[in-house]
């Protein structure tokens, strides 16, 4: 006797998979999906990332009731309830260091995000407030452009990218770096054990900073900083690898006992337009009270 296969248990079943037959209808009702496939179905206005965001938030309800997994089978025929909330404040507006018909520059505070994360976003972005044409790490202060329409938005982006603006930060570390002032030259490459944070790697993308200490006392330094390129996190991890690493960073200090991550963006030089023509200017933000506060600390 010649065996042609192991026999399929459910016939019907097989037939199916083949493609010979379809299931009757009430084996598809019976049949369950996940229930962020159902919502995308549902909510095309929103991407399935963000769908997936929500239903973790809690604000999904199946058949009434709050379901939190994304993977969550439920019937095709549920009712599903979609309720995103509406911020329920109006945020403080960043001091404004210049404006004009084309261009607003604040100083961001601390703790204000950049961009939204996803197409909802429960608190105060730098977007709210004009077009964004350059990011800050939610916890850095200081000087940030933004463009009031999408020719300045381009014009000041291709700056950024050809390198032709001039960035200056400030930063107290903990610790003091051997030399005064110098040169970091050390490529820089995202971390793979944790995807979210970056190490000094040869393989990495060239990074440069010049540093200058500025202050000192036994324990921290005032550092200037002048990045020529533009790596996340870069100012971050060279002072980390240094030794020396900002006080208050969560990520790459986070025994530091500052109040907040002590990295302030004091000056930026760009080109802006103007009426007679294109016009280079410095806006500068002024070193936040807490940073010489904590200089001074024992």
């Amino acid at each position: 006797m010649i065996r042609t296969g192991k026999r399929f248990s459910k016939p019907d079943l097989s037939r199916v998979i083949n493609g010979d037959t379809t299931l009757p209808e009430e084996a598809k009702k019976n049949q369950k999906v996940r229930l962020d496939h159902l919502l995308v179905e549902q909510h095309s206005e929103y991407n399935r990332s963000s769908l997936q965001t929500f239903i973790r938030s809690g604000f999904v309800k199946v058949n009434g009731e709050v379901v939190l997994k994304p993977n969550a089978k439920v019937s095709p025929e549920a009712k599903l309830e979609l309720s995103v909330p509406k911020r329920s404040y109006e945020p403080e507006h960043p001091p404004i260091i210049y404006e004009d018909e084309h261009v607003l520059v604040l100083n961001k505070p601390a703790g204000l995000l950049s961009m939204a994360k996803g197409e909802y976003c429960p608190e105060a972005t730098l977007e709210d407030y004009g077009l964004l044409v350059h990011r800050l790490d939610r916890d850095t202060s200081g000087v940030v452009i933004l463009a009031k329409d999408a020719e300045t938005q381009k014009m000041l982006r291709k700056q950024f990218q050809d390198r032709k603006t001039h960035k200056t930060y400030y930063a107290i570390t903990d610790g003091h770096p051997k030399l005064d002032e110098a040169l970091i030259d050390l490529p820089i490459a995202r971390n793979l054990k944790h995807p979210t944070t970056f190490i000094v790697d040869q393989n990495g993308k060239s990074s440069q900073t010049y540093y200058k200490v500025i202050k000192k006392n036994d324990q921290r330094s005032l550092l200037e900083l002048k990045p020529t390129t533009g790596r996340t996190h870069q100012l971050r991890v060279h002072l980390k690898y240094l030794g020396t690493p900002i006080a208050g960073d969560p990520v790459y200090n986070p025994e530091s006992k500052a109040p907040r991550l002590m990295l302030h963006a004091g000056k930026l030089e760009i080109t802006i337009p103007g009426k007679a023509g294109n016009e280079r200017k410095v806006f500068e933000a002024e070193l936040p009270a807490e940073f010489i506060e904590y200089l001074e600390q024992n």
